[in-house]
Protein backbone atom coordinates (compact mmCIF):
# COMPACT_ATOMS: atom_id res chain seq x y z
CA UNK A 1 0.00 0.00 0.00
CA UNK A 2 3.04 2.64 0.68
CA UNK A 3 4.81 1.61 -2.40
CA UNK A 4 1.42 2.67 -4.58
CA UNK A 5 0.63 5.57 -3.03
CA UNK A 6 4.08 6.66 -2.86
CA UNK A 7 4.47 5.63 -6.85
CA UNK A 8 1.36 7.90 -7.41
CA UNK A 9 2.40 11.27 -5.30
CA UNK A 10 5.56 10.94 -7.07
CA UNK A 11 5.25 9.77 -11.05
CA UNK A 12 4.33 12.77 -13.46
CA UNK A 13 0.46 11.89 -14.49
CA UNK A 14 -1.41 12.30 -17.53
CA UNK A 15 -4.46 12.37 -15.51
CA UNK A 16 -4.58 13.09 -11.77
CA UNK A 17 -4.76 10.17 -9.69
CA UNK A 18 -5.95 10.45 -5.80
CA UNK A 19 -6.08 7.45 -3.31
CA UNK A 20 -9.68 8.16 -1.73
CA UNK A 21 -9.17 5.88 1.39
CA UNK A 22 -7.11 3.46 2.95
CA UNK A 23 -9.35 0.42 4.15
CA UNK A 24 -8.67 -2.81 6.46
CA UNK A 25 -10.47 -5.31 7.71
CA UNK A 26 -7.96 -5.38 11.41
CA UNK A 27 -7.61 -2.14 13.55
CA UNK A 28 -4.40 -2.93 14.42
CA UNK A 29 -3.32 -3.23 10.79
CA UNK A 30 0.13 -1.21 10.10
CA UNK A 31 -0.90 0.82 7.06
CA UNK A 32 -3.55 2.50 8.63
CA UNK A 33 -1.42 4.18 10.99
CA UNK A 34 1.25 4.90 8.03
CA UNK A 35 -2.07 6.33 5.62
CA UNK A 36 -3.27 8.96 8.61
CA UNK A 37 0.25 10.10 8.96
CA UNK A 38 -0.11 11.25 5.27
CA UNK A 39 -3.08 12.58 5.37
CA UNK A 40 -5.13 9.72 3.76
CA UNK A 41 -9.08 8.92 4.75
CA UNK A 42 -8.77 5.64 6.43
CA UNK A 43 -11.36 3.23 7.26
CA UNK A 44 -12.14 0.04 9.38
CA UNK A 45 -14.73 -2.61 8.55
CA UNK A 46 -14.03 -5.06 11.06
CA UNK A 47 -14.78 -9.36 9.92
CA UNK A 48 -15.73 -10.40 13.21
CA UNK A 49 -18.44 -8.34 13.56
CA UNK A 50 -20.30 -9.82 10.89
CA UNK A 51 -21.62 -13.50 10.77
CA UNK A 52 -21.24 -14.16 7.63
CA UNK A 53 -18.00 -13.47 4.54
CA UNK A 54 -21.44 -12.44 2.57
CA UNK A 55 -22.65 -10.34 5.51
CA UNK A 56 -19.20 -8.83 5.62
CA UNK A 57 -18.00 -8.31 2.13
CA UNK A 58 -21.78 -6.38 1.68
CA UNK A 59 -20.65 -4.13 4.29
CA UNK A 60 -17.37 -3.41 3.14
CA UNK A 61 -18.67 -2.45 0.02
CA UNK A 62 -20.84 -0.30 1.00
CA UNK A 63 -17.82 1.16 3.01
CA UNK A 64 -15.77 1.16 -0.65
CA UNK A 65 -18.65 2.44 -2.66
CA UNK A 66 -19.09 5.21 -0.43
CA UNK A 67 -15.77 6.92 -1.68
CA UNK A 68 -17.01 6.22 -5.49
CA UNK A 69 -13.41 4.77 -6.46
CA UNK A 70 -12.53 4.32 -9.86
CA UNK A 71 -10.44 0.91 -8.50
CA UNK A 72 -10.09 -0.93 -5.68
CA UNK A 73 -6.37 -2.15 -4.99
CA UNK A 74 -5.87 -5.30 -2.93
CA UNK A 75 -2.68 -4.93 -0.95
CA UNK A 76 -1.99 -7.48 1.90
CA UNK A 77 -5.86 -8.41 2.20
CA UNK A 78 -5.78 -11.84 2.98
CA UNK A 79 -9.63 -12.63 3.05
CA UNK A 80 -11.28 -14.47 0.17
CA UNK A 81 -13.66 -12.24 -1.39
CA UNK A 82 -17.33 -13.47 -2.67
CA UNK A 83 -18.42 -13.97 -5.83
CA UNK A 84 -21.13 -10.96 -5.31
CA UNK A 85 -18.57 -8.89 -4.32
CA UNK A 86 -16.34 -9.19 -7.05
CA UNK A 87 -19.11 -8.75 -9.39
CA UNK A 88 -20.52 -5.65 -7.52
CA UNK A 89 -17.13 -4.11 -8.54
CA UNK A 90 -16.30 -5.86 -11.93
CA UNK A 91 -13.45 -5.27 -13.44
CA UNK A 92 -12.07 -2.81 -10.65
CA UNK A 93 -10.66 -5.05 -8.36
CA UNK A 94 -6.87 -5.28 -8.79
CA UNK A 95 -4.54 -7.61 -7.04
CA UNK A 96 -0.92 -8.61 -7.03
CA UNK A 97 -0.29 -12.50 -5.83
CA UNK A 98 3.40 -13.80 -5.72
CA UNK A 99 3.89 -16.27 -8.31
CA UNK A 100 3.81 -16.13 -12.19
CA UNK A 101 0.51 -16.76 -12.14
CA UNK A 102 -1.29 -19.49 -13.42
CA UNK A 103 1.97 -21.71 -11.64
CA UNK A 104 1.24 -21.75 -7.44
CA UNK A 105 -2.39 -20.00 -6.68
CA UNK A 106 -3.60 -20.22 -3.12
CA UNK A 107 -1.14 -20.04 -0.42
CA UNK A 108 3.01 -20.64 0.15
CA UNK A 109 3.70 -19.85 -3.18
CA UNK A 110 7.09 -19.50 -2.19
CA UNK A 111 7.58 -23.02 -0.50
CA UNK A 112 6.07 -24.52 -3.65
CA UNK A 113 8.56 -22.55 -6.30
CA UNK A 114 11.07 -24.31 -3.56
CA UNK A 115 10.17 -27.67 -3.34
CA UNK A 116 9.11 -27.98 -7.48
CA UNK A 117 12.25 -26.93 -8.50
CA UNK A 118 11.46 -24.15 -10.65
CA UNK A 119 14.18 -21.96 -11.76
CA UNK A 120 12.15 -18.82 -12.31
CA UNK A 121 9.32 -17.39 -9.84
CA UNK A 122 8.01 -14.13 -9.35
CA UNK A 123 4.31 -11.77 -8.98
CA UNK A 124 1.73 -10.83 -11.32
CA UNK A 125 -0.73 -8.07 -10.54
CA UNK A 126 -3.90 -9.02 -11.87
CA UNK A 127 -7.51 -8.58 -12.25
CA UNK A 128 -9.70 -10.30 -9.64
CA UNK A 129 -12.51 -12.18 -10.61
CA UNK A 130 -14.43 -14.73 -8.99
CA UNK A 131 -11.75 -17.98 -9.71
CA UNK A 132 -9.33 -17.38 -7.11
CA UNK A 133 -5.76 -16.03 -8.26
CA UNK A 134 -7.09 -16.06 -11.68
CA UNK A 135 -8.08 -13.32 -13.70
CA UNK A 136 -6.64 -10.74 -16.99
CA UNK A 137 -3.20 -10.41 -15.94
CA UNK A 138 -1.80 -6.62 -16.49
CA UNK A 139 2.23 -7.01 -15.21
CA UNK A 140 4.43 -9.83 -14.39
CA UNK A 141 7.56 -9.79 -12.51
CA UNK A 142 10.48 -12.74 -11.99
CA UNK A 143 13.31 -13.32 -10.03
CA UNK A 144 15.85 -16.50 -9.80
CA UNK A 145 15.31 -19.11 -7.54
CA UNK A 146 18.79 -19.48 -6.38
CA UNK A 147 19.92 -23.15 -4.84
CA UNK A 148 19.55 -22.64 -1.02
CA UNK A 149 17.01 -20.60 -0.74
CA UNK A 150 14.33 -20.41 1.77
CA UNK A 151 10.98 -19.25 1.31
CA UNK A 152 11.55 -16.00 3.65
CA UNK A 153 14.47 -15.43 0.91
CA UNK A 154 12.50 -16.22 -1.89
CA UNK A 155 9.34 -13.58 -0.71
CA UNK A 156 11.78 -10.93 0.15
CA UNK A 157 13.37 -11.03 -3.57
CA UNK A 158 9.92 -11.20 -4.97
CA UNK A 159 8.74 -8.10 -3.00
CA UNK A 160 11.43 -6.10 -4.08
CA UNK A 161 9.67 -6.64 -7.86
CA UNK A 162 5.94 -6.50 -5.96
CA UNK A 163 6.69 -2.91 -4.95
CA UNK A 164 8.18 -1.65 -8.21
CA UNK A 165 5.69 -3.09 -10.09
CA UNK A 166 2.24 -2.68 -8.38
CA UNK A 167 2.79 1.31 -8.44
CA UNK A 168 3.84 1.37 -11.84
CA UNK A 169 0.48 -1.01 -12.63
CA UNK A 170 -1.45 2.10 -10.29
CA UNK A 171 0.11 4.90 -12.62
CA UNK A 172 -1.55 2.83 -15.72
CA UNK A 173 -4.74 2.48 -14.30
CA UNK A 174 -4.57 6.16 -13.47
CA UNK A 175 -3.73 7.01 -16.63
CA UNK A 176 -6.75 5.31 -18.08
CA UNK A 177 -4.05 2.71 -20.26
CA UNK A 178 -5.21 -0.50 -18.97
CA UNK A 179 -7.99 -1.99 -21.17
CA UNK A 180 -9.31 -5.53 -21.16
CA UNK A 181 -10.44 -6.96 -24.78
CA UNK A 182 -13.08 -9.22 -25.36
CA UNK A 183 -11.44 -12.19 -24.89
CA UNK A 184 -10.02 -11.18 -21.45
CA UNK A 185 -6.68 -10.06 -22.39
CA UNK A 186 -5.09 -7.29 -20.90
CA UNK A 187 -3.76 -4.44 -23.63
CA UNK A 188 -2.17 -1.52 -21.89
CA UNK A 189 -1.61 1.98 -23.90
CA UNK A 190 1.75 2.36 -25.34
CA UNK A 191 3.41 -0.28 -23.26
CA UNK A 192 3.99 -3.53 -25.28
CA UNK A 193 5.92 -5.26 -22.48
CA UNK A 194 4.75 -5.79 -19.24
CA UNK A 195 7.34 -7.30 -17.41
CA UNK A 196 9.85 -6.48 -14.68
CA UNK A 197 13.25 -7.55 -13.88
CA UNK A 198 14.75 -8.81 -10.07
CA UNK A 199 16.08 -5.24 -9.47
CA UNK A 200 11.81 -4.01 -10.06
CA UNK A 201 13.02 -2.16 -13.46
CA UNK A 202 10.51 -2.64 -16.61
CA UNK A 203 12.00 -4.76 -19.23
CA UNK A 204 12.51 -2.58 -22.13
CA UNK A 205 10.91 -4.00 -25.40
CA UNK A 206 13.65 -2.89 -27.76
Amino acid sequence: MQAIVKALQQSPMDTSAEVVAVIANREDAAGLRWAQQQGLVTAVVPHRAYNSREAFDQALGDCIASFAPDYVLLAGFMRILTPGFVQRFRGQIINIHPSLLPAFPGLHTHQQAIQTGVQWHGCTVHVVTPLLDNGPIIAQGVVPVIDGDTPADLAQRVLTVEHAMYGKVAGWLAQGKVKIDEDDKVRVVGVPVRAFYADGSQVNDK
